[in-house]
């Protein structure tokens, strides 16, 4: 479903991605670390056609986002670290807006929305205008409007900043059951935890290169040494110097 052939981003004589290639498949839940200015961002604002790559290849569900731009980004659905949402709006509309976005057929869009102000807990604030949102009720609207056109492939970045424990706990849980229904799930995040408990395979990136791949085990034979996802995490990054992505 992803697919990143020696993708590579330069601002003037800094590489911020450097020659990354990597395949996602349908329904697996991917983890992207790294630490900060590794490239984490940079390689999601690419992957939804927000910045352009210096050279490589991006393929989403079989289409070269360069292009095929339109019907790669049918596919994704991208949730940033900030919850943006237009403020003037209620939750509501702010779901209607993006159905339309989407051009859903009037009867589907109005029985996702309904599915969605469910599934999240929206119905107590969902006919406020989002001004008024807490972080909280911000990050699980911007979820309902990410899911609502049942997207193939959903990027989240650091989804996890500002949640209560329940909240988290929630989310782990929606991330595992899109997966299990087949959506490709690629999630950058610094909470070492939950890509432990939740990924099915980790990506680890420093200075804009891809230095691990694979899941636990595999990491901890890169690394050369057997220990918890943070043990390996330090150990294969602990000569990189990170730069500004």
């Amino acid at each position: 479903m992803i697919e990143l052939e020696n993708l590579t981003k330069a601002y003037g004589n800094t590489v911020a991605v450097r020659d990354l290639n990597l395949r996602i498949e349908a329904g697996e839940l991917f983890a992207f670390l790294g630490p900060n200015g590794a490239g984490k961002t940079t390689t999601i604002k690419l992957m939804c056609g927000l910045l352009f790559p210096t050279r490589g290849t991006i393929r989403i569900g079989g289409f070269d986002l360069r292009t095929h731009g339109e019907q790669a980004r049918q596919t994704i659905s991208y949730v940033p670290d900030q919850p943006f949402l237009y403020e003037k709006l209620t939750g509501r509309e702010v779901l209607q807006f993006v159905a339309d976005m989407y051009r859903m057929p009037q009867d589907r869009s109005r029985t996702r929305i309904d599915e969605m102000i469910e599934l999240f807990s929206l119905g107590k604030f969902v006919d406020d205008l989002t001004e008024r949102y807490s972080h909280g009720m911000r990050q699980r609207t911007v979820f309902a409007a990410a899911l609502l056109h049942e997207p193939r492939v959903l990027i989240v970045d650091e989804p996890t900043v500002g949640l209560d424990p329940r909240s988290i706990r929630l989310l782990k849980d929606l991330l595992r059951k899109e997966s299990e229904r087949g959506v490709t799930v690629f999630l950058s995040t610094h909470s070492l935890d939950i890509a432990e408990e939740l990924a099915d395979r980790i990506g680890v990136i420093a200075n804009g290169t891809l230095i691990g791949c694979g899941d636990l085990a595999s990491l901890g034979v890169q690394a050369a040494m057997d220990g918890s996802l943070e043990e390996v995490f330090l150990k294969l990054t602990e000569e990189e110097v990170p730069q500004e992505a």
